[in-house]
């Protein structure tokens, strides 16, 4: 009987050590400011009860401007249903990520969603970036309604699938389809019982 519970014991710490990597991405997005060329600071959670897509870039990157068109793309078909897009540019090396050289990308591209610019510090701040980990750019973050990172494209555990358009609007249809629950007294949003049952 010892032998049984002892054997019980490690497969369900496997099965939890297997688990725990896909629970990595299912996190509380941290506040993050959009400092927009035009002076207007918009904040992360002002977007709470949408679907934000939030693409990290190099205004030099061909793909990374791919992304951001296909963004746009989205915006206009799935905007009404609570889709919101949003930009960062950042330094690439030897490069700059300004007010103006934003302003020029967005007016040559005619973006119709808020991008805004900022550090590398601040980007691996909002990633929880380490110094060795490697960055991927585009970096494209899914934040649903409640406001919880649902999926990343680079880095671990990440999915490189989600800079493509068909991908993309598969996962944003599904999480479009998902309701935001009333909380109140005595209720509570899936979202924290989820971070209550780690």
């Amino acid at each position: 009987m010892q032998r049984l519970t002892s054997i019980v014991v490690l497969l369900v710490l496997a099965t939890g050590a297997v688990a725990s990597p896909s629970a990595e991405i299912l996190r509380r997005s941290p506040e993050f400011a959009i400092n927009e060329p035009s002076g207007k600071t918009t904040l992360l959670s002002s977007f709470k009860g949408k679907v934000v897509v939030i693409e990290f870039l190099f205004l030099k990157s061909a793909h990374c401007l791919r992304v951001a068109q296909t963004m746009n793309k989205l915006q206009k078909e799935l905007g009404p249903r609570g889709f919101q897009p949003i930009a960062i540019a950042f330094p690439a090396p030897g490069s700059d990520a300004d007010g103006p050289s934003v302003a020029n990308v967005v007016n040559y591209l005619r973006l119709t969603y808020p991008v805004g610019y900022t550090n590398h510090d601040n980007v691996d701040m909002y990633l929880g970036r380490g110094k060795n980990d490697v960055l991927n750019i585009p970096q494209v973050v899914i934040i649903d309604r409640a406001g919880m990172i649902r999926a990343q494209s680079g880095g671990r555990p990440g999915d490189p699938k989600l800079e493509n358009e068909d991908s993309l609007r598969t996962l944003l249809g599904s999480l479009l389809s998902e309701k935001l629950p009333p909380v109140g007294p005595g209720k509570t949003s899936p979202s924290a019982t989820r971070r209550s049952q780690r």
